[in-house]
């Protein structure tokens, strides 16, 4: 995996966190990672974006960033908002090929999701990898309605013959209730692509040092974790029939 894309089913569900585990990961395992952020938006000049979080936590030995936007808003508009030049797909494309000449991997992180606008002309992330001819990391929500949206944007991939990699749960509850529980089993087939992971919610505020000594339990062998799915799985399965039953004995005390 030369260049990989982290993107997700929406905004503000933890693709930097996992774009940081999976950079963690790999440079503990001794290569050399650098993080491509093509377009920042809702931050200032002065302040920390996206990829510099990524490196703080992973160690990663460098970030590139192609657009600031002050605005919290979709690449293509907050650009537009603010009289910049807009990132386009093209560039991005060119900056990870760059990285890449002299990194091991590369960790593209999208802005929301994946069919998000970057310019006038209407080029996307998927665009960008479609370009790069590079997989896409999906980051989704835990909880009521990801499948949904998970299965869009599987398919918006597969009509652009891109191939997509997994599946991240980007945050996962301290305490899932039983949609989350049962997302598990069904977001590898809403995806057609396998559960690659789960982050802790709250991973993020980890110092960089625990971060980086927990990440691999929060991964997939294939992303170079050693977190098994079917295990996870089998934790929260088998909570939910102890709940169950727990209930069941609450109702025959009650008749």
């Amino acid at each position: 995996m030369g260049i990989v894309v982290v993107s997700g089913t929406g905004t503000e569900i933890g693709k930097t966190v996992v774009t940081a585990a999976v950079a963690a990961v790999a440079t503990a395992a001794g290569r050399s990672v650098a993080v491509l952020k093509p377009a920042q938006t809702g931050v200032g000049p002065d302040e920390t974006g996206d990829a510099d979080e990524v490196v703080r936590l992973s160690g990663a030995v460098a970030s590139v960033e192609l657009g600031r936007f002050p605005e919290p808003l979709a690449p293509g508009t907050a650009a537009k908002r603010a009289g910049l030049a807009p990132v386009g797909p093209r560039q991005v494309a060119e900056a990870a090929h760059a990285l890449a000449a002299s990194h091991d991997l590369v960790l593209v992180e999208g802005a929301g999701g994946l069919l998000v606008r970057f310019d006038e002309a209407g080029g996307t992330l998927a665009d960008a990898a479609a370009l790069m001819g590079a997989p896409v990391l999906c980051v989704v929500p835990a909880g009521l309605g990801t499948l949904n949206t998970t299965a869009l944007t599987a398919e918006a991939l597969a009509a652009r013959g891109i191939e997509q990699l997994g599946v991240v749960v980007g945050s996962w509850p301290a305490e899932p209730d039983l949609a989350a529980r049962c997302n598990l089993a069904d977001l590898p087939e809403s995806a057609g692509a396998p559960l690659l992971g789960a982050v802790p919610e709250g991973s993020g505020s980890l110092g960089p040092a625990e971060f980086r000594a927990a990440a691999a339990d929060w991964l997939a062998p294939a992303l170079g974790g050693a977190w098994d799915a079917e295990a996870f799985r089998a934790e929260f399965a088998a909570e939910f029939r102890a709940e169950a039953a727990a209930g069941s004995g609450d109702d025959d005390l009650r008749g």
